[in-house]
């Protein structure tokens, strides 16, 4: 069974990584739909108005949760910030920052202050996380800036 779920993960990982190789002449939307592993995001990203802005000229650094992440959220959250596009907006740019940060960019205990206004914490030892979300996945370049695959949905404080 883990042999399995390795294989298959290792699988999803080699998959994902060339979706992600050959987006470097896509902006940021299309790079995610065309990677397969982020249609929640974006549904929310078109429920909450900012396709166009996230096609834009950028550079947008955008920290991305998974479907994965967008599952473990309690039940009905995700249904309801589909319903409240206001709300919705404010958590998605949550995980937006300005500017074309790569993970070279990145040091320890950093703040980067995001699209939304709020600030994120960013800590370098033992991996990176931002805001307590691990970054699985760093440095998918897009046109128009560039994407960290994070797996958890990170929440401004209220």
């Amino acid at each position: 069974m883990l042999r399995r779920t390795f294989i298959a993960l290792t699988t999803t990982a080699a998959l994902t990584t060339s979706a992600f190789a050959a987006g470097h002449s896509k902006d940021i939307v299309d790079t995610a739909i065309e990677a397969g592993s982020f249609t929640t995001l974006v549904a929310a990203v078109e429920a909450a108005g900012l396709v166009e802005t996230l096609k834009g000229d950028g550079p947008f650094t955008v920290f991305a949760p998974t479907d994965e992440a967008f599952a473990a959220l309690p039940e009905g959250t995700v249904e309801a910030l589909l319903a409240d596009p206001e709300a919705l907006a404010a958590i998605l740019t949550y995980h937006v920052v300005p500017g074309k940060v790569m993970s070279t960019d990145l040091s320890n205990n950093m703040m980067a202050t995001t699209v939304n206004g709020a600030d994120v914490t960013i800590t370098t030892e033992g991996g990176v996380m931002v805001d307590g979300a691990n970054v699985v996945t760093p440095d998918i370049e897009a046109s128009n800036g560039v994407i960290h695959v994070i797996d958890a949905v990170i929440l401004p404080a209220s």
